[in-house]
């Protein structure tokens, strides 16, 4: 059976650890590299990952091409409009296809279905580049992130504020299997996924579900927000309007603890979700975030080729 990583439950703790462990040591080899040191690491030579998007992006696409080329193998960039499949053409015999001729698919879609279906026929590994459900690539480097500036996992106290979307459900995911908490805030009516805030209690961690982005954000190691409108929503008048109160302001991140570190996957839309002074600010992490996509790549692509 091929190793899919469809959400973080896929691989779980122990997985998840040794992903951060070697995203750490491949960071340090690439940058003993940029200092005149062989690279003669190469594991996934001869191996080809076919990579799907339905929706645009800069770091999916980037992170996973060089995460390739860095591993020895080869990318293969395909645009679903310039597909069979944007012509018609269904999610399991486009699988079925693709599975006869790379060695993986990574998919960035909506419909968390779609995901589903591909993992279903293709016969290979499939990887979740996002859907409107989760995002677990995003969080595997949000917590080498973390890891790197000094911060353990277990009893962390991380505090999301804004929008109950896709990237929140895979941080509760996260929560429940590497024993950290989560204090949410989010406007009536954006609250997150019921299925994530179970799981993440059933397995200990304390998710703490508030109307206050002040309540979310005291005492918090980690202060966390996303674009409030995401691709192709609408009503998005409305929905900013209701986000208002739930903005990264500096007077937010004071109320965390003095060495709280500020992350946010990016695009970022300053003066919405964030303002400027915490994004540029000193507890402001997001560009290391924005790098540690490579390294996490590397480690999922590892991970679902059975070698971690």
């Amino acid at each position: 059976m091929p190793r899919h990583f469809l959400d973080l439950s896929d691989a779980g703790g122990d997985a998840i650890a040794a992903m951060i462990n070697d995203a750490i040591d491949r960071k340090a080899a690439r940058a003993g590299l940029a200092k005149g040191k062989a690279d003669h690491d190469v594991p996934l030579a001869g191996h080809v990952l076919a990579m799907i998007f339905e929706k645009s992006s800069t770091r999916t696409r980037v992170s996973f091409d060089m995460a390739m080329r860095q591993l020895g193998g080869n990318a293969m960039v395909m645009d679903a409009a310039s597909m069979q499949l944007g012509r018609g053409e269904s999610i399991a015999d486009t699988a079925r296809v693709l599975g006869r001729m790379v060695d993986a698919i990574m998919i960035r879609t909506d419909d968390h279905s779609k995901l589903e279906e591909m993992a279903l026929h293709a016969g290979v590994p499939v990887i979740n580049g996002l859907t409107d459900k989760s995002h677990p690539c995003q969080i595997i480097a949000d917590l080498l992130t973390v890891v790197q500036h000094g911060k353990a996992l277990p009893g962390l106290e991380v505090a999301w504020v804004g929008d109950g979307n896709n990237v929140l459900s895979s941080i509760l995911e996260a929560a429940g299997l590497m024993k950290f908490n989560v204090r949410v805030g989010t406007p009536t009516g954006y609250e997150p996924d019921t299925e994530f805030v179970g799981q993440a209690r059933a397995r200990g961690s304390n998710i703490t579900l508030t109307h206050s982005a002040v309540e979310a954000a005291s005492g918090a190691d980690i202060l966390v927000t996303d674009t409030w409108v995401s691709m192709g929503q609408e009503h998005a008048a409305s929905k900013l309007a209701a986000m208002a109160p739930f903005q990264v302001d500096d007077g937010l991140i004071a109320s965390a603890k003095p060495d709280a570190l500020f992350l946010h996957c990016l695009p970022a839309h300053l003066g919405e979700e964030v303002t400027q002074s915490v994004f540029e600010g000193a507890q402001s992490v997001v560009f290391d975030e924005a790098e540690n996509r490579l390294h996490a790549q590397k480690s999922i692509l590892r991970w679902v080729f059975g070698q971690l």
